[in-house]
């Protein structure tokens, strides 16, 4: 592979005459960060292998390292997917339009993408590592996992990713194996579920080996139909939390609701189903909606993604296009030559350009949802440690160009801890929540430049693991404080004190453009103004965006 280069915007050989305002900005926020020119070229410290669960260690104070946030799309579909539509290059080329640092491509299972597509991606893949340096390609699948939904699975660069991903294709996913085709309940059954635990902790095996230098997991989608169980999500983390480190907060296909583009039906994300057999019976009937576009997991303030932090383990959230089928794009799928099928190819054939937009629920990689991990140098596995880490926030529409978080002991003159880290505190002590938010400073895709007008603080009790493994409420976890940053331009810090309880406990951000807002789904007294499902076939993405971050624990001494 030919040696990474820095972005164009990190590298102090660039003019920044010739960079764009979004290059303009991220330029300073890395200079803000320290890590300017060399401090962020590639090094040995880029690709060391980064400890399982290395986010906190456990120290007074905290020191975690000043970052630099590199944007990318870890859900993208190429040709190479039985169902999308778009070449390879022409996807890269779009996140490189739109800013991306880095992108996954996870094409779906399918004995065609086994056998051939996988290894004809890869060759795309090499040349254009070499072709652009610049940018971070990764090559990765998107697992059918027996008994549920999908999986995010994708590996660093090496001589062996894609004989780990096609091995594992073959013996794990739930599609090729034919689980998915014994009726409504067999998504239920204890050998399905005990198959993808068994999968996953192969991946890991993988990685500890040495076969691969890493290797990440995330779910998909998990309230799109309902089949993702809160104890299959727990049983999933703990078979390896080294690599199984999250899920989507947001899905993709958010264009899906545009008005008078899909239908009157329409919802973003697509997530317009109904519980049906393979549900599980728990969730409500509201469970299948989005929320200002993200996931009810996630969106829900003292919910299913709050349940599994407050047990006081990281369990990161992400944003990604899940791109197939672009909104008001005018390409199609190419034809067919006689005898040809993607089981028998491994690859769709070239799309063709019309002068008609085609039916798509997706946005290009980049042009709407993105997420953030922060990183100290530039470089794959870099990426990789800082999504393990949990330093990681995520947006829709542009609606920040930076965010940095740190939690401070009042006493302490030390940096603090970031997101995905802990902080060992006293009990009763003064805390300080130091939030700097470098606002849009340019129009977005849409053309329009977006404004943020609240910052939200979450705040949850840790209470240790469950008793009940199918839980999907933390009942001590609520909005504590909503800071009006309506007008507010440029880059400013809020401040906020926190005091230490009797319990160790977690803090999250959250915060919109505020244009629709209302009472969470679990009440005023939990969160008064969160994010609300649209009415159907209207929820303009542009006009409803959000930011989510990932929390930072404190750990109490003697709770």
């Amino acid at each position: 592979m030919t040696e990474q280069q820095l972005p164009a915007w990190a590298d102090p050989s660039v003019s920044p005459a010739t960079l764009d305002p979004q290059g303009v900005s991220r330029r300073g926020l890395l200079r803000r960060a320290g890590l300017f020119g060399a401090a962020f070229a590639l090094s040995s410290a880029a690709t060391a292998r980064t400890p399982a669960l290395a986010a906190g260690d456990g120290r007074p104070g905290g020191e975690d390292p000043h970052l630099a946030y590199l944007v990318g799309d870890h859900h993208v579909h190429s040709v190479y997917s039985h169902d999308a539509k778009y070449t390879f290059s022409q996807l890269a080329a779009a996140g490189a339009k739109y800013g991306l640092d880095w992108m996954v491509f996870t094409e779906h299972s399918n004995f065609g993408h086994a056998d051939f597509g996988a290894a004809l991606e890869h060759g795309e893949i090499l040349r254009a590592r070499a072709e652009n340096p610049r940018q971070l390609i990764f090559q990765g699948l998107e697992w059918y996992i027996p008994a549920a939904e999908h999986c995010t699975v994708f590996t660093a660069p090496g001589p062996h990713e894609v004989d780990v991903l096609t091995r594992f294709e073959r013996a794990y996913d739930g599609k090729l194996l034919a689980y998915d085709k014994g009726g409504p309940a067999d998504a239920d059954t204890a050998r399905n579920e005990a198959h993808a635990v068994k999968a996953i902790k192969w991946l890991a095996r993988q990685r500890r080996s040495g076969y691969v230098d890493d290797v990440l997991v995330l779910a998909n989608h998990p309230m799109r139909l309902g089949i993702d169980s809160p104890h299959e999500l727990r049983n999933w983390r703990d078979a390896a939390p080294e690599i199984m480190i999250g899920m989507e907060g947001a899905p993709g296909a958010q264009g899906a609701a545009i008005p008078g583009w899909r239908g009157a039906n329409s919802i973003r994300g697509e997530y317009e189903n109904k519980p049906s057999a393979q549900s599980w019976p728990g969730y409500p009937a509201d469970a299948y909606l989005t929320y200002g576009g993200f996931d009810w997991a996630t969106a829900t303030v003292g919910g299913l993604w709050d349940s599994m932090l407050a047990e006081g383990r990281l369990f990161s959230v992400t944003s990604n296009s899940d791109a197939h089928r672009i909104v008001f794009d005018t390409w199609k799928n190419g034809d067919w030559q006689p005898g040809q099928t993607f089981d028998s190819t491994g690859r769709l054939p070239d799309p063709v350009n019309t002068d008609t937009p085609q039916p798509g629920s997706d946005f290009w990689p980049g042009q709407f949802s993105r997420t953030h991990v922060g990183v100290t140098r530039y470089g794959y596995r870099a990426v990789m440690a800082g999504i393990r880490a949990g330093r990681v926030w995520l947006d829709h529409g542009h609606l920040l160009d930076g965010l940095e978080v740190r939690l401070t002991r009042e006493r302490d003159r030390g940096r603090g801890v970031t997101l995905g880290g802990r902080l060992r505190v006293r009990k009763g002590e003064k805390l300080t929540l130091n939030v700097r938010v470098t606002t849009a400073s340019r129009p977005n895709p849409q053309g329009v430049v977006p404004e943020l007008a609240h910052v939200d603080v979450i705040r949850g009790a840790v209470r240790g693991p469950v008793a009940d493994r199918d839980t999907w409420k933390a009942p001590d976890t609520r909005v504590v404080r909503t800071q009006d940053v309506s007008g507010r331009t440029g880059t400013y810090t809020l401040r906020i004190p926190l005091t230490a309880g009797e319990e160790s406990f977690y803090v999250r951000l959250r915060g919109s453009d505020g244009k629709r807002n209302g009472t969470g789904y679990l009440g005023a007294s939990v969160d008064p103004h969160g994010p609300v499902p649209h009415a159907p076939g209207d929820g303009d993405p542009w006009a409803d965006t959000w930011f989510y971050s990932n929390p930072v624990f404190v750990d109490v001494e003697g709770a």
